[in-house]
């Protein structure tokens, strides 16, 4: 009986960092079921994407077990033998003022709050609970895409932003404790200016006066990080945050 097809589940496929992180898993001939709360794209360049995308939006907590079912349907034909080599939750939502502004604590009512962290973390925690005995089949791999600014205040990362990416952080650690006496490990990653079409106005000044490599970063360099904690080259890397920021945070 042929092995099973490595399989990555990515959230927040539609662009930047998703779709770079789709292209260098297709390019390593994994099969890649994207979830997005925008509709497959026709100009996507890999095969077979249409029909391995799900439509969701991350902030409905009651299409989840709709959305898990549906997930669970693609993952138990047999290219893929019910496992789940890897789970990347890459979603993440960051609502402005008019103008792009920030929002800070005086600027965000509640229902912002909540949308924010249904995406940012409720839904990753329940994706890795729904999908944890196909991950554990695998002794897959988990990785969540945090920000530098869950460390640090940004000066364009809103405060509900900022704070459920540090709570997406202690999930980590908390997820890499429970998962990994079943041979699943959790790692993140925390981007900081990458080059993608979400940057805000003001960024060339955090790259001349913040970076110490004064540039921005590609989506193909966050790609290439989290290929790598979804492979055996990252075996015994576990409950880890690896900045990746050209020093930004220092």
């Amino acid at each position: 009986m042929p092995t099973p097809r490595k399989t990555l589940l990515l959230t927040g496929a539609s662009r930047g960092i998703g779709h770079a992180t789709v292209k260098h898993f297709h390019a390593a001939e994994w099969r890649v079921i994207t979830v997005s709360r925008q509709p497959f794209d026709k100009i996507c360049p890999w095969p077979q994407g249409e029909k391995d995308h799900i439509q969701m939006d991350l902030d409905d907590m009651d299409a989840f077990p709709d959305a898990l079912a549906h997930i669970k349907a693609k993952l138990a034909e047999p290219e893929t033998g019910g496992q789940l080599a890897a789970l990347v939750n890459n979603a993440g939502i960051s609502p402005k003022l008019p103008g792009g502004k920030r929002m800070g604590v005086l600027d965000t009512d509640l229902v912002a709050w909540r949308s924010v962290f249904n995406v940012n973390l409720f839904a990753t925690a329940l994706l890795a609970r729904g999908l944890f005995d196909e991950l554990k089949a695998a002794r897959g791999s988990v990785v969540n895409v945090t920000s530098i600014a869950g460390s640090k205040v940004h000066p364009f990362a809103g405060v509900a932003y900022a704070t459920s990416k540090a709570a997406l952080a202690a999930l980590t650690r908390e997820m890499a404790f429970d998962f990994g006496p079943h041979g699943v490990r959790v790692n993140a990653i925390a981007p900081g200016e990458i080059d993608t079409s979400i940057l805000s106005p003001g960024t060339e000044e955090i790259v001349e006066k913040q970076i110490p490599m004064r540039r921005l970063g590609k989506p193909s360099e966050v790609a290439q990080l989290i290929y790598f904690l979804c492979t055996s080259q990252s075996a015994y890397i576990n409950g880890a945050e690896i900045h990746i920021n050209g020093g930004e945070h220092v």
